[in-house]
């Protein structure tokens, strides 16, 4: 067997540049006992928690490989639920930063996610049109919601009553009633797609925004049972109620699906709408957690903050327009008004103010502070954070800006990328400046205003860079002072490429003119200084007939190669600029290509998404290859190798030999087109940025890579996803209705059913080992040693029982009836079996019920036709009811313990209330004698 040639894996190392994502939405956070101070945001696969204050990152919840499409803080503010496009939910713990729970149950990304007013229940909704309510405690899934024909919105829970409000982009608002787990009114009163609501006023209140610039503002109505029975005249208007009946409410129209009118529990009426300032549709809607404010915006820049009047305040204003229209009465000798005067719904819901942010609005978050400013954060389009304060108390609040995270980023795509001669700073330019990064710390230790920057260099010594823009001008840095040198306008068109010459005397630039222009570097006198600066000098310039989109020197600086708009590569010679090559094969315009470190290969990658591989010595073409889905945007070689990376617009980057044509790794992260990327001069380093905001740096690590094993990994990836596709395991009996299991099959879902199906098979051998074994004991006459299954020896010489229990409790809790439901019926019976055993002795009492009632549900007719489960069932039936009451009783004991404790510590509290009450009663008349005295001494 020949020696197979060893590759180095390059490793993610770090994400920088990226403020936020504008994927998900923006949540404030409570973090070291503070609120309104800190702020979680999506970054890409990742979700930073900025200090708004110190404009600092303060913690990483790291995530998958996919990207984070939602965000929902727990209301005790310990955790925050995180959904990924994937259809992952996961929620971690603020305090340590780590991933607590991970729930599995959504096929496409999670759009809307909700924790109910105590935290412990959590419901989310996706882009496969379902909504899933999950046990935080239990970790599990309690049921799915089908019903909405397209993406879910926003989900709502309702404190006082039972019930989930869901609106998605159908055009319809529905209501379940989570104790049957069905659908029981729907509102179809939106023309378009329903984009956000709001709970207000105690959640007697409902207000839904739409794709116009309408707030449409519904009047909610509870109504008991006893009442539907006591009250049929609130059916008045009404005809008999049946599934799929339409009705109309003050012009729009109400879906109501009551088969049964006792059973209905909330009536809907249309009160009037709020006009929006906006023109276009709502993004995002929402209310501050005392839900006394209400704010919402569109497309653009402006979010509008609305307040909602309280119970109180709405009655104060009542007797005031009822005294105005006494006084009025009396004035014109009128009788008193007998009617009642009522409140317009904008006097009820005002409008506060217009917030106008720098740049479009993609989400926010409101808070009120104790202090009673209402703090407003909203993540920018451009990857910025802002923060902005309303101070309430004044006569015309207006919001002021506090702070601004911009530092970490660029505000668009990041169009170039270079590394400096040392390795250690990093030159990253975008349509509005130019940043320097360092390498190991990821800091931003330079920002420069600049031009549509669209290629860079460094000049050797790494104290000036040059960038070429997209207006054809040549811009010379200084990094000491930060500041622009010299712009010079270097060509009619674009400046699409610069390469630094070999020799480092000068550079060459392509560019929209069909030009290619010489440059050397000198040092003019200053006329501001005594001392000389570094200027660029033109030497020449070769004319072509077609745009040019690349340049490279070849490492002896013999040959140019220029890539042209004609989907060819000239070659010319530097010295006499006469031709030598002309590499043709491409189907479309060559984007990109460098040359080998030896001057033998050229690589060139093009928008036909091939690469082709190219001899330099007679331009014959070695080798064609399919690199990317998407047009190849960037190539470069491995310093002093025949390796090369190649950038695409499908967000990979992939590593390729040029001498065996054969495809190494692939790096994946970005979650889209993929720009730009640069090697550092030692090869150690990959730099890359993309359209998701993001730069990314890939280190080469010492461990070997073997073509096999990752192709290996490769197809194992390829089907596990396959699983993941595959349809869903069907409940026998189950008809696809309005609920369904909250689970979905996974690959660990999988895995788990195989570990237990293992176990149950251990079990079974060690069973009939026993037998013989006590067989042979009978037999001899004396006791002989058995041999212990070295697994059973690992878990500490433990019963094979014993061990069937261990495997079952490390199923995780929210993939245990996933579990279940792909193992197979021959196993059911010995479990069961096991199940009756452990109950008996009282372990996992919780657990193993939750098991043994979803096999039965599930394998229920082929239990029942088991005539050797019957007694198995009949034991269960037994030790079930007696553990379950035992546990039952001593949960009722703890509950009655804890509730007489709560007493106690709140019958101590109320004295020290009443304590301090009275103290500062005292001290309040102290005050007031004191001044009196000092009016009347002035007097």
């Amino acid at each position: 067997m020949g020696l197979t040639r060893q590759y180095l894996r390059y490793e993610p190392a770090a994400l920088f540049g990226l403020v936020a994502s504008a994927r998900a939405g923006v949540a404030f956070v409570a973090l070291r006992g503070e609120r309104g101070r800190y702020v979680a945001v999506p970054a890409c696969e990742h979700v930073f928690v900025w200090d708004t204050r110190k404009g600092e990152k303060v913690l990483i919840l790291k995530g998958p490989k996919q990207q984070v499409s939602c965000l929902c803080p727990s209301p005790d503010g310990l955790h925050l639920a995180v959904g990924y496009e994937d259809g992952a939910i996961r929620v971690f713990n603020l305090l340590s930063g780590e991933s607590t729970v991970t729930f599995n149950g959504h096929r496409a990304a999670v759009t809307a996610l909700q924790y109910d007013h105590l935290g412990g229940r959590l419901v989310s909704g996706s882009k496969d049109t379902e909504v899933i309510v999950w046990d935080v405690i239990n970790e599990s899934g309690l049921y799915r919601l089908r019903g909405h024909k397209d993406v879910i919105t926003q989900v709502l829970f309702l404190k006082e009553k039972n019930l989930l409000v869901t609106c998605a982009k159908d055009t319809l608002v529905k209501w379940w009633d989570l104790d049957t787990q069905h659908c029981f009114k729907t509102l179809v009163g939106h023309r378009a797609e329903v984009w956000g609501m709001a709970l207000l006023s105690r959640e007697k209140r409902l207000i839904t925004g739409s794709g116009d610039s309408e707030l449409r503002v519904w009047d909610l109505t509870y109504i008991q049972e006893v009442k539907d029975a006591d009250e049929p005249e609130s059916k008045k208007s009404k005809g008999p109620s049946s599934p799929g009946a339409e009705e109309n409410t003050e012009g729009d129209e109400t879906l109501e699906l009551d088969e049964h009118p006792e059973e209905r529990v909330v009536t809907c009426s249309k009160v009037g709408s709020l006009m929006r300032e906006g023109r276009d549709r709502v993004v995002t809607l929402g209310t501050d957690r005392t839900g006394k404010f209400l704010a919402c915006h569109g497309t653009d820049a402006v979010l509008e903050v609305f307040s909602v009047l309280s119970e109180e305040e709405i009655q104060k204003k009542l007797e005031k327009k009822m005294k105005k229209a006494r006084k009025k009465a009396k004035q014109n000798s009128e009788e008193e008004p007998e009617r009642s005067v009522e409140l317009s719904l904008q006097e009820e819901i005002q409008r506060v103010t217009n917030v106008k942010a720098s740049s479009k609005i993609k989400s926010f978050d409101l808070i009120l502070s104790p202090k009673g400013e209402l703090k407003m954060v909203l993540l920018l389009q451009n990857n910025v954070i802002e923060l902005y304060n309303l101070d309430l108390s004044a006569q015309v609040p207006q919001a002021v800006r506090v702070s601004r995270i911009t530092i970490g980023g660029h505000r668009s795509d990041v169009r170039t990328l270079a590394f400096s001669s040392d390795n250690i700073a990093i030159l990253s330019a975008a349509a509005e400046s130019v940043k320097i990064w360092n390498r190991s710390t990821l800091q931003c230790i330079r920002t420069m205003e600049c031009e549509y920057a669209l290629c860079s260099l460094f000049v050797p010594g790494d104290r000036q860079v040059i960038i070429g823009t997209k207006t054809g001008k040549l811009q010379l840095y200084d990094l000491a002072s930060g500041s622009l040198i010299e712009t010079l306008d270097a060509h009619d068109g674009a400046v699409w490429s610069i390469a630094l010459s070999p020799d480092q005397h000068g550079f060459v630039t392509g560019g929209a003119d069909k030009c290619v222009k010489f440059w050397e570097f000198e040092l003019v006198k200053d006329e501001s200084s005594v001392q000389k600066r570094l200027s660029m000098k033109h030497l020449r310039i070769l004319q072509l007939d077609e745009d040019v989109l690349c340049v490279r020197y070849s490492p002896n600086q013999k040959l140019l190669a220029v890539s042209l708009l004609d989907c060819t590569v000239k070659v010319f010679y530097v010295d006499t600029l006469k031709f030598f090559l002309s590499l043709y094969g491409h189907k479309l315009p060559v984007l990109c290509m460098d040359i080998c470190y030896d001057g033998t290969l050229i690589a060139t990658g093009s928008a036909d998404r091939n690469v082709k591989i190219w001899g330099l010595d007679f331009g014959d073409c070695h080798r064609s290859l399919f690199a990317h889905d998407d047009s190849v945007m960037y190539l470069q070689f491995v310093p002093k190798s025949h390796l090369f990376f190649t950038a695409g617009k499908d967000s990979k980057i992939k590593q390729w030999d040029a001498d065996k044509f054969e495809h190494i790794q692939t790096l994946e992260g970005h979650h889209q087109e993929v720009w730009c990327l640069a090697l550092s001069p030692n090869g150690d380093y990959v730099v890359s940025a993309s359209h998701d905001k993001s730069l990314r740096l890939w280190e080469r690590t010492r461990e070997p890579l073997i073509l096999e094993e990752e192709r290996e990994m490769q197809r194992e990836a390829e089907y596990e996803e396959s699983v993941a596709k595959e349809e869903q395991p069907v409940v026998p009996g189950e008809t696809q209705g309005e609920t369904g299991l909250a689970g979905k099959k996974t690959i660990e879902t999988i895995k788990a059913a195989e570990r237990i199906m293992e176990a149950i098979e251990l079990y079974r051998e060690e069973m009939a080992k026993l037998k013989e074994h006590n067989a042979i004991c009978k037999a001899a006459g004396k006791e002989v040693p058995f041999p212990v299954n070295p697994i059973l020896r690992a878990y500490g010489n433990i019963t094979p029982s014993a061990y069937v229990l261990e495997v079952f409790k490390k199923v995780k809790s929210s993939e245990l009836e996933e579990s279940l439901l792909v193992l197979p019926f021959s196993y059911v019976p010995d479990l069961l079996r096991l199940f009756n055993e452990y109950i008996q002795l009282g372990s996992d009492v919780e657990l193993l019920c939750r098991a043994l009632l979803f096999l039965l549900k599930i394998h229920f007719g082929q239990i029942t036709s088991n005539q050797m489960l019957v007694t198995v069932i009949e034991n269960l039936k037994k030790t079930t009811i007696s553990r379950v009451s035992e546990a039952r009783d001593v949960l009722g004991f703890n509950m009655a313990g804890l509730q007489f404790l709560k007493r106690e510590i709140e019958a101590k509290d109320e004295v020290t209330f009443f304590a301090d009450a009275t103290e500062r009663f005292e001290e309040k008349k102290r005050k007031r004698k004191k001044k009196e005295k000092m009016v009347l001494a002035v007097l």
